[in-house]
C-alpha cells in the first residue's frame, strides 16, 4: 500500500454515476461550430456535432460560488484526496459514432482507477475517469478516459 492511497480511498475505484440524459439541440451544436472556428457545412448547420462538443455537455450547471478555485464545479464521483492542486493529465476520446441533433445521450462515468507515483518535487496522486456515452438506442457514441494528477 503506498504512503497517500489508503485501502478506504482504494475502495472508491468501480464507483459510477448515475446516468445522466441531455438532449442535443442543433442551435447548441451551431453556437460550438462558431465559437470553435469550424468550416464544414454539416456543423456549421447544426446537423453534426463537431469533435469535442460533447466535453463541456454533461456539466453541472452551478451557481459561481459553488465552483472550485479554478472554476470548475466539485465532481461528486470523486473522493477527498490527500492532495488536492489537480492539473491535466490526460485525455483520450474514441468517437464511435456522430453526435447529431436531436440525439438523446445518456453519460455515465466511472472512476476506474487511483494509482501513486513519486514526482521530482513529492508524491503524485493520478485518478481516471471513465465517461461512456450512448444514444437512445443504447449505442455507443463515446468513450472518454480523462486522467488527472493531483499533487
Amino acid at each position: 500500500m503506498s504512503k497517500l492511497l489508503s485501502a478506504e480511498l482504494m475502495a472508491n475505484v468501480g464507483r459510477r454515476s448515475q446516468p445522466r440524459q441531455e438532449l442535443v439541440a442543433r442551435r447548441e451544436i451551431r453556437k460550438y461550430a462558431i465559437a470553435t472556428g469550424q468550416r464544414q457545412k454539416k456543423y456549421l448547420d447544426g446537423d453534426e456535432a463537431p469533435p469535442m462538443f460533447h466535453v463541456a455537455l454533461f456539466w453541472d450547471v452551478v451557481e459561481l460560488d459553488q465552483l472550485t478555485p479554478d472554476g470548475v464545479s466539485i465532481d461528486s464521483l470523486l473522493p477527498k484526496f490527500p492532495l488536492e492542486r489537480a492539473m491535466a493529465g490526460g485525455l483520450r476520446i474514441e468517437y464511435h459514432r456522430p453526435i447529431m441533433a436531436g440525439d438523446l445521450l445518456t453519460a455515465t462515468r466511472t472512476l476506474t482507477d487511483i494509482y501513486e507515483k513519486q514526482g521530482s518535487q513529492g508524491p503524485l496522486i493520478f485518478y481516471e475517469v471513465v465517461m461512456e456515452v450512448v444514444n437512445e438506442k443504447g449505442e455507443p457514441v463515446l468513450t472518454e478516459k480523462t486522467t488527472r494528477i493531483l499533487r
